[in-house]
């Protein structure tokens, strides 16, 4: 029988992190160390009330970059200053869970972020209080899916990794040790 295929940022999280983790936060049990959740992962495309087709530009560099198929989102409310509608189709996201959500953040920490131009590490800013942390690309080429040849427009990424973590300092110990480079 063929073995399972574990990511590599798996392998290193339970034999390497869970226990450097464990020690460094003064926890009582093991159950206690944090971990990644989801990573959600999304595109804004507000031009597409006047363009279709560049949602779906931007819904197929997102399945490249993720390997998941991404869902349209909707306007919830109307905004005439936008030339908005309620229901109107205005950006994509997809949600990674497991096996894909540490290939994804393997990706990001080790060829997107250093591609990134003038790039100086991450901002400490981005945690929302509970150990979760968003952070924001402004182009979708600094991944080596996306052939640069072929993009028409240039999208910016959110990403939110979702994290276990109950206070920020946790959340930024944990994606420290995944080698996230955050700023000095």
């Amino acid at each position: 029988m063929a073995e399972k295929y574990i990511p590599r940022f798996y392998a290193m999280y339970r034999e390497e992190i869970v226990p450097a983790l464990f020690k460094e936060l003064n926890l009582k049990n093991v159950m206690e160390v944090p971990k990644l959740d989801k990573i959600i992962v999304n595109i804004g495309v507000g031009e597409a009330a006047g363009n279709a087709k560049l949602l779906d530009a931007a819904m197929n560099d997102l399945k490249i970059i993720t390997g998941q198929q991404p869902v349209a989102k909707k306007a919830k409310k109307s905004e005439a200053g936008f030339k908005l509608r309620e229901g109107q189709k205005i950006g994509t996201m997809v949600t990674l869970r497991k096996e894909k959500m540490y290939e994804f953040l393997d990706r990001l920490v080790t060829v997107a972020l250093p591609r990134v131009r003038d790039f100086e590490g991450v901002s400490k800013k981005g945690f929302d209080g509970r150990g979760n942390y968003t952070l924001g690309i402004r182009e979708q080429i600094v991944f080596p899916e996306i052939e640069i040849d072929k993009v028409d427009k240039m999208f910016g990424l959110g990403i939110t990794i979702v994290s276990t973590a109950k206070t920020d300092e946790e959340g930024q110990a944990l994606l420290a040790a995944f080698g996230m480079p955050f700023q000095k």
